[in-house]
């Protein structure tokens, strides 16, 4: 009799045969000491011979066929047929480093109120992928209680692909469960950097961003985020030449978000959940600091996803602040809510008393600091972390 398994493993795929092969063989490599396991693939409508190939050298992965392509979120039809106690959602080009399900499963074990494992992911060039918000997991690496994903649900098949993860994970923390990534889980991930520059990926980053703020925000931050995110993609697509993928994916996110708005009301998050995603009074709380020490001027670097908490902060702690110091996203006439986005050197220029680093994405947030430690001898204050 085949002993029950602990952890599920959850991988979708589509025409992607050979690299999904060799994530399988790296998948029971690394999970040979975890304990009992079983592979389950989710297979989107493939015409590579996917399915016989899992068939004749890996017999033992449970295949189920999605009845289209629902992208990332096919993962969701692995959940409903899975057997293990904890969950784990990999992408067919992300494996788990040796060790790390083993880790995984303490975290859960350890805090009955622990809903998602994050994992810390590794990408080919020695870099670094990360949620914008540090409550948030990226979807290539993160562990479930299996418990959990049935009572709230898992992840919604509407959205295909991009945002899954937020969607998913404001679902869990507004029903009370943590969200937490960790140190010493490490996945590696395959993903090549344009991958994220195709028109339908920016087309989803669009569309289903704007569909979580409207699902999940409350009144007095709706608004906002929807401004500010809009903005942050409608120049992320412009730097990609994809400005109609984006308005594509904005007419679409605001079309559904009004029937959500609605849809979703139960599941607005509260202010305790709010604070542990945006981290608005922690911000503050750090920028009044600055203040008490004689801090007038300051210069924020990088325009990040969730910049709107530093902006705030510094007028309500009257700070002047004098640009956004950011090369990727400084433009000619580039203004975040009448602050200029300038390259790095000419913000520097400014001479501001210290640079706080507007990021609360821990891997970006620590490179910013590092470049700007390399460039300048203002002080450069960075909240969080890797």
């Amino acid at each position: 009799m085949a002993e029950t398994p602990l952890t599920s493993i959850i991988i979708a795929t589509q025409n992607r045969r050979d690299v999904l092969l060799n994530t399988l063989a790296e998948v029971r490599a690394a999970a040979g000491t975890s304990g009992p396991y079983e592979i389950i693939v989710v297979v989107n409508r493939s015409r590579d011979g996917t399915v016989e190939a899992v068939r004749n050298l890996q017999p033992e992965v449970k295949l189920i066929k999605a009845p289209g392509n629902l992208g990332s979120c096919a993962k969701a039809l692995g959940v409903e047929k899975a057997s293990g106690r904890y969950i784990l959602f990999l992408d067919d080009d992300s494996y788990p480093r040796p060790g790390s399900i083993e880790r995984m499963i303490e975290h859960l074990e350890a805090d009955h109120f622990l809903g998602a494992v994050g994992f810390q992911v590794h990408l080919p060039d020695g870099s670094r992928e990360c949620s914008a918000l540090p409550n948030v997991f990226v979807g290539c690496g993160v562990g479930f209680r299996a418990c959990m994903l049935r009572d709230i649900g898992s992840l919604d098949p509407s959205l295909f692909m991009q945002a899954e993860e937020y969607d998913l994970a404001f679902r869990m923390i507004s029903a009370g469960w943590r969200v937490e990534c960790f140190a010493d889980c490490h996945v590696q991930h395959l993903k090549t950097p344009a991958a994220r520059k195709t028109a339908r990926t920016i087309h989803y980053d669009t569309r289903n961003n704007l569909i979580v703020i409207s699902r999940y925000l409350p009144p007095a931050h709706f608004a906002i985020y929807r401004r500010d995110w809009n903005q942050r993609y409608r120049w992320i697509a412009a730097a990609n030449h994809r400005l109609g993928a984006h308005i594509r994916g904005l007419i679409s996110g605001y079309a559904c978000g009004i029937a959500d708005r609605r849809l979703y009301r139960r599941l607005r998050l509260s202010c305790e959940a709010v604070e542990t995603l945006f981290r608005f009074n922690e911000i503050h709380e750090r920028t009044a600091v600055l203040k008490r020490d004689g801090v007038q001027r300051i210069v924020f670097a990088e325009f990040g996803k969730n910049i709107y908490p530093f902006f705030r902060a510094a007028r309500q702690c009257g700070l002047e602040v004098l640009a956004i110091a950011d090369d990727r996203f400084a433009g000619p006439k580039r203004y975040y809510r009448e602050i200029p986005i300038l390259p790095v050197a000419e913000a520097l220029d400014r001479r501001p008393d210290t640079v706080i680093v507007s990021n609360t994405s821990p891997v970006h947030a620590a490179q910013a600091d590092k470049r700007l430690s390399a460039v300048t001898d203002i002080p450069v204050h960075t909240w969080f972390p890797q």
